[in-house]
């Protein structure tokens, strides 16, 4: 049997372990505080001093993994009896990693099959999962390829953010920018449609804007077993509450499995400021 890989990005907000114990590789991002840069998931490049050094007005920047660091990955990896690579990663409309990656696959000692997920977070984390799914399977790299494709168009990446400000500083506003004349007096919801940020809706207060967000993840998921993921920056209290409620009202959809709650990882922390809440929703296909 072919040993196939499946390679992610550090914006995929797999849980603490779970990427190690499913056998995903995970290539950082990096964070660049001030004069200071970091690969994401370091001390330095954490969450919490993301959300501290926007709090401050310090500069807050992200940048792609270079080709040359991703290749040395996919060498290590076919060094380490990998025949088939699998690289799954976050919107190419919202970050250059995928080309990164596939500008590396060109050059790497096995084939790399690259996926543009067109998703962020945890949305990006579900199809690299079931591109593991497939490979445990027995799958090859081509059904991987397809399962991650699948999962990743299936789901619904859904956010409330307290300012578009932060994502406006970031050019990463896309579509949403429609709703910049006088939005940042109101509290948006976002989506994420064909690897863009888009808007959903404006809502006039905090509350009723997440009460909103519950409604739409709960109608999204219909009678279909799904996963849920909610994300937040410097948020805990109401992601914990959000997750509570999902986790009552979709108790069917979810058949015992767990809402995951987390925060969101530096990267995508910069570019959405703190009070951000993320759902994802990822259909079990």
């Amino acid at each position: 049997m072919t040993r196939t890989v499946v390679v992610t990005d550090s914006t995929a907000c797999l849980a603490p372990g779970v990427a190690e114990a499913r056998g995903i590789t995970v290539i950082p991002l990096q964070v660049v505080i001030g004069a200071h840069v970091y690969d994401e998931g370091t001390e330095g490049a954490s969450p919490e001093a993301v959300a501290a050094a926007l709090k401050a007005f310090t500069p807050v920047s992200t940048s792609r993994p270079n080709p040359a660091a991703v290749l040395e990955v996919y060498r290590e990896l076919a060094e380490a009896g990998a025949e088939q690579i699998v690289s799954v990663h976050l919107s190419a409309d919202m970050s250059g990693t995928y080309e990164s990656c596939q500008l590396a696959a060109r050059q790497a000692p096995v084939p790399v099959t690259t996926v543009d997920s067109r998703q962020v977070g945890a949305a990006t984390g579900y199809a690299a999962l079931a591109a593991q799914d497939v490979v445990d399977a027995g799958g090859d790299a081509e059904a991987a390829a397809a399962a991650a494709r699948a999962r990743s168009a299936a789901s619904r990446s859904l956010f409330y953010v307290d300012t578009l400000e932060y994502l406006r500083r970031g050019g990463r506003i896309g579509a949403a920018a429609a709703v910049l004349g006088g939005a940042l007096s109101v509290k948006p919801l976002l989506e994420i449609r064909d690897g863009r940020v888009a808007s959903l809706e404006k809502v006039r207060t905090a509350n009723r804007a997440l009460a909103r967000l519950e409604d739409l993840l709960v109608q999204a998921a219909g009678s279909t077993p799904v996963d849920i993921c909610i994300a937040h920056l410097a948020n805990p209290s109401r992601a914990e509450a959000l997750t509570t409620r999902l986790t009552e009202r979709l108790a069917d959809n979810l058949e015992g499995r767990e809402v995951h709650c987390t925060e969101v990882g530096a990267v995508l922390g910069a570019h959405v400021g703190p009070g951000m809440l993320a759902g994802v929703l990822a259909p079990r296909l």
